[in-house]
């Protein structure tokens, strides 16, 4: 596992399309218990190389119950985007989707060195779609309503940006039914 990080962080695919020189930025261990997958790092996780350390972030912990100190615990946590580096942004608004190169070159060979993963969140569509195939539901609310259908290894959430909270006003079954199941099987895999 240390030889294929070393070989993640120093990975340069997408050099000639990046709007900046790749930084790839993971989090992972053998003993990690839960995996995070992501979209692909924001700006200011670009700059500080710490994964979801942004507003975003605050907003998954807090659903995932958990504290800054457990989730950059590489022993409990690993965290692998779908786009390792930070795409850019999209002149529209938002970032630019995660660039497609990562996932398909990595993510088998990384998930295979984690043996201990006893939980998987599929942060945003990207991550269902690429993780879940033909099980994922035609849209990522759909998916996360769907979310028994994947339980108990695998829990859909959508992406925790700012633009989640008019989501989340259109959908409020999310908090009050998945966030607290959540939260127990976050506590259950770390128990």
């Amino acid at each position: 596992l240390a030889e294929l990080a070393r070989a993640v962080r120093a990975c340069r695919l997408c050099a000639g399309v990046l709007p900046h020189e790749p930084r790839p930025v993971i989090q992972l261990s053998e003993s990690s218990r839960i995996l995070v997958v992501g979209q692909a790092p924001g700006r200011r996780v670009h700059e500080t190389g710490l994964p979801f350390n942004d507003p975003s972030g605050d907003r998954l912990r807090d659903w995932m119950g958990v504290t800054r100190d457990q989730f950059y615990d590489e022993q409990l946590m690993a965290i692998l985007p779908m786009g390792f580096c930070y795409p850019g942004r999209d002149p529209r608004g938002g970032d630019n989707p995660p660039r497609p190169e990562c996932a398909p070159r990595w993510h088998d060979a990384l998930r295979a060195c984690l043996p201990d993963i006893r939980l998987t969140l599929l942060v945003g569509s990207y991550a269902q779609k690429h993780h879940l195939g033909p099980r994922a539901r035609r849209t990522m609310t759909e998916t996360v309503a769907h979310w028994h259908d994947y339980a108990p290894e695998i829990i859909p959430t959508p992406h925790p940006s700012w633009r989640t909270t008019h989501w989340m006003k259109k959908n409020p079954w999310f908090e009050r039914d998945l966030v607290p199941e959540l939260r127990r099987a976050v506590a259950g895999a770390l128990a």
